[in-house]
């Protein structure tokens, strides 16, 4: 089904232009080829072969909803199939039955329209021309007692030169009728020189007359109340009037300038009272209270009648063209009881199109209601509406409120969309952007190079040459950065990884090895790099000055709170209680070497002491041969 004004009242057209319609040449085979199509598939047929060769003139519906006729000319409203009465072109009035027709008569002149009052039985015809007397008629033929009665005298004016009994082209004629069915039964003929009449069935006498119109009447409706008239004149001007004043309630436009076809009076499933008004280009409903647009529906073809099933959401309509249009509004009301299956397909296509549905609304919780003071609405008003947990409120009722709220709201929200325009205005005037299937952080990291520039080209270097695209295309050129040889290559990218890696996961970035130089965190399958090479303190072997050593240290501002093992020479020094040269400053990585002289005391008490060998008592001869000198 096509889907027409989904963010406001949906319509759907069920049939008549929703669906492609096979005429009664088309060849079998092509029947075939055609069942393939999507758009023939998802065809609705609401009332099947319930269509025109050509054109459909009047279309009504039975007051217990369960009967649909359509004519080529005007009809009468329809009580039930069992009887119906015609009104032709040729003036000929024509009572039909289930067989057929059963009887027909003519009228001494052309009918605009025909109306069946139930109180009376009579059967009244708005006719065209002047009788003997200078007064337009409307014919009044008993169906109980099988006569004409006496006709309604209605004032057309004076007739021009020219026109006859049977009338011209241009000929004053009483053009539609109404009757208050459900009330006090008046009568009300609108005419072709923009005049309403009237008329009291039960004393046959003109009651009023309202006047007031830019063109002729062709279309009227009572109130259900009784209590009011809506009236549709040639130039396509609409009218609402009380009974109790002759100055109009609402008037409006219908847009378009052609003569209103059709008026009727609507309640919606919510109670909400509603004025459906149809030209031969569009049918509108509107608010009665204020005239305020509700929805609308566009046939594909010129409109020559609408017809709508009471108490339901279905519209039929009669129009130039062989299929027949039927549109349902689910706002209005539900489907009739012999099509119940459209409120099922229409539920499946709202939840297709539910994230369309609340487009121009913002979700908020109860607590947000009472911080923008709307809580008061709640149960109260249709301006909120309930979804699970909260409200859908219009954008413009919350920026009300919201502004309401937080009288500097506007200049809060001017100083962040400035800001946000201007970062944005520097963002494409300093860095460019590239995007590219393979290597994007290369590709960032070469066009960050060029931050001081006016305009950053992304076509410099590398990144313009042929020779280089599979760099940036192909798979097989991507740059793995976990590698060991890319890490070699880029100790800084290697360093700046583990960082950023350590600090989302809660580390404090250092890397530990355990024996046999794998990490910490590897398992035992996996492959071990080497451990780095650990550099122990050495002591020179050239003495200073004075006689004493010198020892050569190396710190490091790294390494606290870190094994023996592990630690940097700087820190183990410390941690001996030996004496190092402060940092010049507190860059990572950063190292000094101090040279500290030791004394001679510190250096005897370090170096330990030597066993002392034991005096020879013996009289044995001494190695040397040198037997004098111990003499």
């Amino acid at each position: 089904m096509k889907l027409s004004n989904p963010d406001a009242v949906s319509v759907y057209t069920v049939s008549g232009g929703a669906g492609k319609t096979l005429p009664d040449w088309l060849a079998r085979r092509r029947k075939r080829d055609i069942k393939d199509d999507l758009e023939y598939q998802n065809r609705v047929e609401l009332l099947q072969d319930f269509e025109f060769e050509s054109a459909s003139m009047c279309i009504k519906i039975s007051d217990d909803g369960n009967w649909v006729m359509s004519t080529g000319t005007l009809s009468n409203p329809l009580p039930d199939y069992s009887k119906s009465i015609h009104l032709q072109n040729d003036r000929r009035i024509e009572f039909h039955t289930p067989n057929g027709c059963h009887f027909e008569t003519r009228v001494p002149r052309y009918g605009r329209d025909i109306l069946y009052d139930r109180n009376s039985t009579e059967a009244l015809i708005p006719a065209v021309g002047y009788d003997a007397d200078g007064n337009g008629e409307v014919f009044r033929m008993n169906l109980e007692q099988g006569r004409f009665m006496r006709s309604y005298h209605i004032d057309l004016g004076e007739s021009e030169m020219g026109e006859g009994l049977q009338g011209g082209i241009n000929a004053a004629s009483v053009n539609v009728g109404a009757i208050a069915e459900t009330t006090h039964n008046l009568l009300a003929f609108g005419t072709s020189i923009g005049t309403v009449e009237f008329w009291d069935p039960r004393s046959k006498a003109r009651v009023a007359r309202l006047a007031g119109h830019d063109g002729g009447v062709t279309a009227l409706n009572f109130n259900p109340s009784g209590l009011s008239l809506a009236t549709g004149s040639a130039n396509g001007i609409i009218q609402l009037f009380d009974l109790r004043r002759p100055v109009p309630l609402l008037r409006k436009d219908q847009g378009y300038g052609f003569a209103v076809h059709k008026l009727i009076h609507m309640t919606t499933a919510s109670q909400e009272k509603k004025i459906l008004s149809a030209d031969k280009k569009i049918i509108k409903i509107w608010d009665e209270a204020t005239g305020e647009p509700w929805t609308s529906a566009e046939p594909t073809v010129d409109l020559n009648d609408v017809a709508w099933c009471k108490n339901s959401g279905l519209l039929l309509t009669a129009n130039e063209g062989a299929a027949q249009h039927a549109f349902f509004i689910p706002q209005l009301g539900p489907a009739p009881k012999w099509c119940s299956f459209l409120d099922n397909l229409v539920e499946e296509l709202a939840e297709e199109a539910k994230p369309e549905t609340y487009e121009n609304y913002k979700f908020l919780t109860i607590p947000e209601l009472k911080s923008l003071s709307l809580a008061h609405l709640i149960g109260k008003s249709n301006l909120l509406r309930p979804y699970m947990h909260g409200f859908f409120v219009a954008s413009k009722l919350y920026d009300q409120a919201r502004l309401i709220a937080n009288p500097y709201m506007w200049e809060e929200e001017r100083v962040k969309r400035v800001k946000a325009k201007i970062e944005k205005e520097r963002e494409s005037r300093i860095r460019g952007k590239k995007k590219v299937k393979v290597n994007q952080q290369l590709v960032d990291k070469l066009l960050k190079k060029q931050e001081n520039r006016e305009v950053v080209d992304v076509t410099a270097g590398i990144l313009g040459e042929d020779r280089f695209g599979k760099m940036f295309e192909d798979e097989e050129f991507k740059v793995d950065e976990t590698s060991w040889d890319y890490r070699l290559v880029n100790p800084s990218a290697a360093a700046a990884a583990t960082q950023a890696a350590a600090a989302s996961n809660g580390g404090d970035g250092k890397t530990r090895f355990r024996k046999g130089g794998a990490k910490a965190n590897d398992s035992e399958g996996e492959d071990a790099r080497p451990a780095p090479i650990r550099r122990m303190p050495f002591k020179s072997s050239q003495p200073e000055r004075g006689g004493r050593d010198v020892a050569m240290r190396v710190s490091s501002s790294q390494a606290h709170g870190m094994r023996m093992r592990d630690n940097a020479f700087g820190k183990r020094i410390t941690s001996s209680g030996r004496i190092t040269k402060p940092r010049a400053g507190n860059v990572v990585g950063e190292q000094s070497m101090s040279f500290v002289p030791a004394s001679r005391k510190q250096r005897q008490d370090q170096q330990p002491e030597l066993p002392t060998r034991a005096k020879r008592t013996d009289a044995r001869r001494s190695a040397s041969g040198n037997t004098f000198r111990r003499m």
